[in-house]
């Protein structure tokens, strides 16, 4: 049955028949050819659509000058009045055709103003349907506040580059973390302000349920967000481990049970007087607990009711659902016990979980942390932090990795510890810094370290040949037609099933920002002590 695009509702299924999109289909090749046709349209029809919004935002930007034409005649002929009262109007009439609040209209009409006078080659990227205005608003929000036309092109340029091969959500934190490197002044005064707003609020949902949001500095987000995954991680296993247990002694009372009629037959062939002697220690082992009595203290596996007559029955739980919440659940009731009581103190082990430490990643550049320049420090996942609290964090961290950057490109060369870890893994994770297959947003701590060419292949175990893949797209690398090879400096080349070719770049290189602050360090030497 065909969609209300006119495309088959069940791709596959039209596929079995012989045929998609009107064009024949039988197997192999022939389907990636097929889908190559669907890829292509999309492509194309997606451009298409970015012309389009660059059309519409071509006519806000009318709708603007329109609007400051009529403030103009307004003033010129002396009327008294909200100021305004153009944009009202004119906001007002678009909205009405737009079927849009007129509010929704205005914000429209600012962002389209801005991304016309101070973003000319990102509104001639989205005319030309080379990037979309998922990107196009990236790139304009983190921009937006930096008010030194020359800045913001160097902004600009770089970011726009990314926009090329990058996802709208990817693109973003690159932003931030160009603008923060760009004007670092600004970027810290932005962050300083910020902080005032920090605050708590409740939002009704349906069923029940309520969303508890909260505005805060992102190191401590990220560090609330890490220790109660590790908290609920911990819980899971916790509750694994009781259940297999659980399990255990449920199968070996089943056994001793089944045994009983065995030794009761035994005893009956057995004459009374070894009965007699026998007695005695009958009558301890009945008094210490026999088989019914042990059975009765079996705890019960999660999500199996207690039965009747066995009021004693230890539910393996340590929450409302047990064994059965996911990972999101978990973090949620976790956070719950913690706000509410200061203590996880309905899940498990108190102790164990509460001795669990937030752990976030910091790269901070040595002259900041030395006090001579003001290069932001970044926030793994999230982009540019505030220094006083990067130079905090570094000061207590139990260990850190110098990276050495390429002064020209901004990959990293090598890494060092002063605490022995495996070197390489920290390379490979100071480069990566996520998953490496084109859009994926994972963290190296949720993925795996893939050999590009199998290590059973001839491959070697080298930061040339190895990457971060997320389970999701390792699975994708070795199970389906899709292919990848390294290019040299960390750059993947991603080829898919109709032999489209996609590259991803290490993020250090793509936001990298060329720093002139070696070049106004004094000639003295550097006789303080190690900043690191």
């Amino acid at each position: 049955m065909p969609t209300s695009f006119g495309l088959p509702s069940h791709p596959f299924g039209v596929l079995c028949s012989g045929s998609i999109m009107g064009q024949p289909v039988d197997s192999g090749d022939a389907t990636w050819g097929a889908l190559e046709r669907v890829v292509a349209e999309v492509q194309a029809t997606r451009a298409q659509m970015a012309r389009l919004q660059a059309a519409e935002a071509r006519l806000l930007t009318d709708a603007v000058d329109i609007v400051r034409a009529r403030e103009q005649a307004r003033t010129d002929k002396g009327h008294k009045g909200p100021h305004d009262l153009p944009l009202r109007e004119i906001s007002a009439e678009l909205g009405a055709a737009m079927r849009l609040s007129d509010r929704t209209v205005q914000a429209r009409m600012s962002a389209a103003s801005t991304l016309r006078d101070s973003f000319a080659a990102t509104f001639d990227a989205l005319a030309q349907g080379r990037i979309d205005l998922a990107h196009a608003s990236a790139i304009v929000d983190a921009g937006a506040v930096i008010a030194d036309p020359v800045l913001r092109e160097q902004y600009e340029r770089i970011v726009l580059e990314a926009a090329g091969f990058e996802t709208p959500h990817r693109l973003r934190a690159i932003a931030r973390v160009v603008a923060g490197r760009i004007d670092p002044d600004l970027a810290e005064e932005l962050r300083t302000r910020a902080a005032g707003q920090r605050r708590i609020r409740v939002v009704d949902l349906d069923d029940g349920m309520a969303r508890l949001l909260a505005d805060l500095p992102a190191v401590l987000a990220h560090a609330i967000h890490d220790r109660l995954t590790q908290m609920a991680q911990a819980e899971r296993d916790a509750a694994r481990t009781q259940a297999e247990t659980a399990a255990e002694t449920a199968a070996e009372t089943a056994a001793e049970t089944a045994a009983a009629p065995a030794e009761a037959r035994a005893a009956e062939a057995t004459p009374p007087d070894a009965r007699e002697a026998s007695g005695a220690s009958t009558a301890d082992a009945a008094d210490a607990g026999g088989p019914d009595h042990i059975a009765e203290r079996t705890p019960t596996l999660p999500g199996h009711p207690v039965q009747p007559g066995r009021p004693d029955a230890a539910q393996l739980t340590t929450g409302p659902q047990g064994d059965t919440r996911s990972l999101d659940e978990l973090r949620a009731d976790i956070f719950a016990d913690l706000v509410l009581t200061g203590a996880p103190t309905g899940h498990g082990d108190g102790d164990t979980l509460a001795a669990i430490r937030a752990e976030v990643h910091i790269t901070v550049p040595v002259l900041t942390a030395a006090g001579r320049s003001n290069e932001p420090a970044l926030l793994a996942g999230y982009g540019p932090i505030d220094t006083d609290t990067a130079r905090a964090l570094a000061a207590g961290a139990p260990g850190w990795d110098r990276v050495m950057y390429h002064p020209h490109s901004g990959l990293p060369m090598a890494v060092d510890r002063y605490r022995p870890t495996a070197a390489l893994k920290r390379f490979l994770r100071a480069r990566d810094q996520r998953c490496r297959f084109p859009g994926c947003p994972h963290r190296p701590r949720r993925s795996d370290i893939d050999h590009t060419i199998d290590r059973a292949l001839g491959g070697e175990t080298t930061d040339d040949n190895l990457a971060h893949l997320c389970r999701r797209h390792h699975t994708l690398k070795h199970a389906t037609a899709w292919r990848v090879r390294q290019l040299g400096d960390g750059v993947l080349e991603w080829t898919s099933p109709t032999r489209r070719r996609y590259t991803d770049k290490p993020v250090a290189g793509v936001q990298f920002v060329p720093s002139t602050a070696y070049t106004r360090l004094p000639a003295a030497p550097y006789d303080r002590d190690a900043p690191f």
